[in-house]
C-alpha cells in the first residue's frame, strides 16, 4: 500500500434531506428568536473555517491520512472536497507530523503544527484555532478518512449550526445498514423530535430486546463531520473526560454529558470511512464505479 504521492457530488435526495433538517432548525430559531433573526441568521456565526485534523499515528492505519487513493493521498481527496463547500471561508490542515504537513503543502493546503498532546480532533481543532490569524465563529471538524464527503453536507451543518442558537455543536447522520449495526467502528446516533442528539454508541441503539437488528427501525449511523460554536470549543478542552465518553472514546459525549445542545442533520449519504486498511480498496471500487478521479 503506497503513502504520499504528489469530484462536486451530492444527490438531490441528499439536498432534500439537509434541507428537512435546516428548515427544522429554523423552527427552532424563530420560536426563540423572531423572524428577525432568520433574516439575519448568515450574520450570526457567519465567518466559517474549516480544519483537516490529521495525525501519523494510529493504532488502526498508521500513516492513514498519506494512503494512496487512486493516485493521491487520501488528505488530498477529502481537502479537494471540502473546497466544494460554499459555506467555508478557509480551509487547513491541523496536524503534528511534518510528513503530513509537507504533503499538504505540496498539493497547495494551508498547514498548522499542532501538539502531539492533542487527544482527539477536537482538541487539534481547539489548538489550530487558537494559531490562525482570523477569527472565526464556526469550526468545522472535517474528517480526513472521509474522502467521499459531500460539500453539501459541510454546508448543511453549519447552516443548521447557525439557525440553532441553542446548541453549540452541530453534526450529520445517515441510515446504518444492517450489515454494521454490531461494528464498533460504525458509530450509531439517536436523537429528539428536534433533531437534537440524545445519544451515541458504537454498540446498536436504541437495542431491541430480542437482540436482534430490527429491519423496520430506522437506525442512524454518525457521520464523522462536526461544527462547532468557536466560543465553545474554545472551553471543550477546560471540559474534564466524562464516563460515557470514556467507556464509549467518543468525545461527542462529553458535550451531551455536560449539558451542551447538539444539532442534528439527516443526510442521504454512503458512508465510506477509512478505518483500517481493507476500506481503501473499498473506496477505490466505488470511486471506479462513479467514475470519480
Amino acid at each position: 500500500m503506497s503513502m504520499c504521492s504528489s469530484c462536486s457530488s451530492g444527490s438531490s435526495s441528499t439536498k432534500s434531506w439537509i434541507v428537512h433538517g435546516i428548515v427544522a432548525g429554523a423552527a427552532v430559531a424563530a420560536a426563540i428568536g423572531g423572524g428577525a433573526y432568520l433574516v439575519r441568521y448568515r450574520k450570526f456565526r457567519a465567518r466559517v473555517v474549516g480544519i483537516i485534523p490529521a495525525r501519523y499515528a494510529s493504532s488502526r492505519f498508521e500513516g492513514k491520512p498519506l494512503v494512496n487513493i487512486l493516485g493521491k493521498p487520501m488528505i488530498q481527496r477529502t481537502w479537494e472536497r471540502a473546497k466544494l463547500a460554499t459555506t467555508l471561508d478557509h480551509i487547513v490542515v491541523a496536524t503534528d507530523d511534518e510528513r503530513i504537513a509537507e504533503c499538504c503543502r505540496g498539493f497547495g493546503s494551508d498547514v498548522v503544527m499542532t501538539s502531539e498532546s492533542c487527544r482527539n480532533g477536537t482538541e487539534r481543532c481547539h489548538e489550530a484555532l487558537q494559531k490562525l490569524d482570523k477569527k472565526y465563529d464556526v469550526v468545522v471538524n472535517i474528517q480526513g478518512d472521509e474522502p467521499l464527503i459531500e460539500p453539501e453536507i459541510i454546508d448543511g451543518i453549519v447552516r443548521s449550526l447557525q439557525l440553532a442558537p441553542d446548541a453549540v455543536f452541530s453534526t450529520a447522520v445517515t441510515s446504518l445498514k444492517p450489515e454494521d449495526a454490531f461494528d464498533p467502528n460504525r458509530v450509531k446516533c439517536v436523537v429528539d423530535n428536534q433533531g437534537y442528539a440524545i445519544y451515541f454508541s458504537r454498540g446498536l441503539i436504541p437495542y431491541s430486546k430480542s437482540g436482534k437488528v430490527n429491519p423496520q427501525f430506522p437506525y442512524m449511523l454518525h457521520l464523522g463531520i462536526q461544527s462547532y460554536d468557536a466560543k465553545f470549543l474554545k472551553i471543550y478542552p477546560e471540559l474534564q473526560p466524562t464516563p460515557l465518553q470514556l467507556e464509549e472514546d467518543l468525545e461527542q459525549l462529553k458535550v451531551l454529558e455536560n449539558g451542551y445542545k447538539m444539532k442534528v442533520i439527516k443526510v442521504d449519504h454512503e458512508a465510506h470511512g477509512v478505518d483500517v486498511p481493507e476500506d481503501v480498496e473499498k473506496i477505490e471500487n466505488l470511486m471506479r464505479e462513479q467514475n470519480l478521479s
